[in-house]
């Protein structure tokens, strides 16, 4: 495995490789895939108690992206998004291209590490593991809209989030995540400080819309929450402009995720200025 020299003469030493059916980067899924990342035999001890972390922030080296590249367009993402500078994107094409990714571990088995959602291909150096840590979380980060323009994009990266905060799946986080993606088609970012929401409903669904939302109960006040076993409802402003989303009496929620939003939702527009 090469060694990595930076021009003060600085090497750096990669401490492994991943290993994945991966092999065109353009292959890589938004997201990132399963794979294992093996670790050399000098640095296995480094593994000791790391099966203590669930999430593990991995460091890469993408060589075969291109470094001459300042600017781009997030093309795989959305080729209509507009041009940006690389040290604002995740984009691969940059001076140094060194990769970050949070996965998720799911097993260890001697120096291969089983991960979830690493977005590199096979034989990719692997420069550096950290932990993720609680104190890594920003649960409410101004970061620009850039959404997928594909629709099962969107709603791929949304169920992912959605299950990272909610812990589980089940019939309220199939509810949010139809829901949210349709109120995203009328008011844009999910995540604006301009955007509120009344949840009336079951602890579940209110939990999963105010991850996807990253809506707080105060600084500013954007998420408010009425317990109800019996309805589901969901007020929506920005603007001065609103949507009410309701559940459709007597549905199946066990069925919500074959449901479309058509089906499951009873949808009224209001005016907070008329």
């Amino acid at each position: 495995m090469a060694d990595l020299t930076i021009t003060d003469g600085s090497v750096i030493r990669p401490i492994g490789y991943v290993e994945s059916i991966l092999h065109d980067t353009m292959a890589v899924p938004l997201g990132g895939a399963e794979a294992i990342i093996r670790i050399e035999p000098e640095y296995q001890p480094a593994l000791y108690r790391i099966d203590e972390h669930s999430h593990l922030w991995i460091l890469s080296w993408f060589g075969q992206a291109d470094r001459s590249v300042l600017r781009v367009v997030p093309s795989k993402v959305n080729p209509d998004l507009p041009e940006r500078g690389v040290f604002g994107l995740r984009s691969a094409a940059r001076p140094n291209p060194i990769a970050l990714t949070l996965v998720k571990l799911e097993r260890i088995e001697g120096e291969r590490l089983y991960v979830r959602d690493l977005d590199a291909v096979d034989g990719t150096l692997v420069l550096d593991i950290k932990p993720y840590f609680e104190a890594d979380i920003v649960f409410s980060p101004h970061t620009p809209y850039m959404p997928p323009r594909e629709y099962q994009t969107r709603k791929a990266m949304l169920y992912k989030q959605a299950v990272a905060h909610h812990g589980e799946r089940c019939a309220g986080l199939e509810l949010a995540v139809k829901m949210a993606l349709l109120v995203e088609e009328q008011f844009g970012q999910l995540q604006s400080p301009d955007l509120k929401l009344m949840v009336e409903g079951d602890a579940c669904l209110a939990d999963v819309l105010q991850g996807v939302t990253r809506a707080r109960l105060t600084k500013p006040q954007r998420f408010f929450y009425q317990h109800n076993p019996l309805r589901t409802t969901v007020r929506w402003i920005k603007a001065g402009e609103g949507l009410t989303v309701t559940v459709q009496p007597d549905i199946d929620l066990n069925a919500a995720i074959e449901l479309s939003a058509e089906k499951l939702f009873i949808l009224q527009k209001f005016s907070l200025n008329t």
